[in-house]
């Protein structure tokens, strides 16, 4: 996969092209984060580095599902690790909404 032109979602971990967040949205996160037709959001909560890449098919019999936290998911491919946060008004703007943002860079030890 060239990742030159795909973002990974700071929320889950999706990995897209650019072009498909700003046109359909995240596919596990539109429904708490509207990504659709705003370019400005895509780039604020999606980042370029991303490490380690994890193709989901089946989530609820995967081990790694679980141990990465996406097992509620869509299937799709996900990054292991996403560095970057997102903007603090977006964090707020989820507690807002009852969800508690993990970031998926690492720096979270359950």
């Amino acid at each position: 996969m060239s990742t030159r032109t795909h973002r990974a979602c700071m929320v889950c971990g999706i990995i897209l092209p650019f072009k498909d967040f700003v046109a359909q949205g995240c596919p596990n996160c539109n429904s708490i984060l509207d990504f659709t037709a705003d370019d400005g959001l895509v780039q604020e909560c999606t980042s370029p580095s991303f490490e380690g890449e994890v193709a989901l098919c089946d989530a609820g019999q995967s081990w790694v599902a679980k141990w990465l936290r996406i097992d509620k998911f869509q299937p799709g491919i996900y990054a292991v690790k996403v560095n970057g946060r997102l903007p603090e008004d977006v964090v707020e703007d989820l507690g807002r909404k009852g969800v508690v943002y993990r970031p998926r860079d690492g720096s979270v030890q359950d």
